[in-house]
């Protein structure tokens, strides 16, 4: 099959670097890798690997934690905070 249409995708540059360092040791042009991609989601009708959201850690998930659970969690927090056993977030 003759390849005819042109793709032209914005990327970071980095990612871009680190994929073709990764392709080069594989062997693969870039345009085969992404051709191959493009196969995939045909083939598999879909992205060809898992996507998720990642979950919160277990003991911070108020979705997984009993009232009473996530009422102690909060009050140890706002202790910390009145203790000042905070680090700043910048």
């Amino acid at each position: 099959m003759e390849k005819t249409q042109m793709l032209n995708v914005r990327v970071s540059p980095i990612v871009k670097q680190q994929a073709e360092d990764v392709l080069k040791q594989l062997g693969i042009p870039m345009a085969t890798a992404i051709d191959m991609y493009l196969r995939q989601i045909t083939l598999t009708g879909g992205i060809p690997f898992p996507l998720s959201l990642p979950k919160a850690p277990t003991a911070l998930n108020a979705d997984t934690m009993t009232d009473e659970q996530l009422h102690t969690a909060l009050q140890a927090g706002i202790k910390e905070v009145q203790n000042g056993d905070t680090v700043c977030g910048e």
